[in-house]
């Protein structure tokens, strides 16, 4: 089982981004897949879910900015950032549980700028 994310960059406060990620090695549409992020010096936390049934969740803190969606023919989930703040900052993470074990993509970095 592999996750690959993808996508991060530099963006000024206020601007979008689009993060990716690919699955490969499970039957990606039965699982539940999430998004989490460590900002520099923090714990690492859940930031977006949403389950094989499509249904969303999000932190607080990015309700209404945020938004998670995933294509299972392409086997991919997606993290659309909008009116990102410098405290969006961090390093974002893909995540499914496999057979009980977290499976973690490899991280792409979104510093945004103020």
């Amino acid at each position: 089982v592999q996750l690959q994310a993808s996508g991060g960059g530099l963006v000024q406060a206020g601007g979008s981004l689009r993060l990716s990620c690919k699955a490969s090695g499970i039957n990606f549409k039965l699982y539940t897949m999430k998004w989490y992020r460590q900002p520099p010096g923090k714990q690492r936390e859940w930031v977006a879910g949403i389950t094989s049934g499509h249904v969303t969740s999000y932190v607080d803190a990015v309700k209404g900015r945020f938004t998670v969606s995933r294509d299972n023919v392409r086997r991919m989930m997606y993290l659309q950032m909008d009116r990102l703040e410098p405290e969006d900052t961090a390093v974002y993470y893909c995540n499914t549980q496999y057979s009980g074990t977290d499976v973690w993509g490899q991280g792409t970095q979104v510093t945004v700028s103020s």
